[in-house]
């Protein structure tokens, strides 16, 4: 890969047992590289040290806490990247707790970054977990792309192989968001070399 390419995290979300995320997480991984804007990074925050209690943070300063061990490869792979997609299923109609933890644990991370979802649940295919994760990222000062992927009754639209039945539909929704990505990622990266 060239110096210029942009980086792209793919979060999964969920880390709960029997969960889907790593699914959808491969499929969106593949739409990815095959759209070739990006140099993709798939991360599972089941892998990852998330404790729910965070350190204080002094008033009128960005929060860098010390972080414990099980979380700096997180921290710094979140950091590397120009761009993020959120693979998320909606709970209780809203995102998991998993991912609100990884948000909360990081600041300088999102800040000035680009991020698109791919959501799936039952009826709603992740809405509303995308719909709560915008107004979060957006306080953090990340830029949320319009463009989505959705997969309602997801256990209906995928075969044993992981693969959307009938993948048109979300194959275009993907390049579009993708599109969308790597025009705000180039655009955020100039911006951050002084080019613009």
């Amino acid at each position: 890969m060239s110096s210029s390419t942009l980086r792209l995290a793919v979060v999964i979300a969920s880390v709960r047992e029997g969960r889907f995320g790593p699914v959808v997480a491969r499929w969106f991984a593949d739409q990815a590289r095959l759209h070739g804007g990006f140099e993709v990074d798939v991360i599972d925050l089941a892998e990852a040290t998330l404790p729910t209690e965070l350190p204080a943070v002094p008033l009128m300063a960005a929060p860098d806490p010390a972080r414990p061990a099980g979380m700096v490869e997180l921290t710094r792979r979140l950091g590397l990247a120009d761009a993020v997609v959120i693979v998320t299923p909606d709970i209780n109609r809203s995102y998991p707790a998993s991912v609100k933890t990884a948000i909360d644990w990081h600041y300088a991370e999102w800040d000035r970054k680009v991020v698109g979802f791919v959501g799936y649940g039952g009826g709603s295919g992740g809405l509303y977990a995308i719909g709560h994760l915008r107004e979060v990222l957006n306080e953090l000062n990340a830029h949320t792309v319009r463009d989505y992927v959705s997969f309602p009754r997801y256990f209906e639209l995928f075969d044993e192989e992981g693969k959307p039945h009938e993948p048109a539909g979300p194959e275009a929704a993907a390049v579009a968001m993708l599109d969308q990505l790597r025009w705000w990622a180039a655009a955020v990266a100039q911006a951050r070399a002084g080019v613009m």
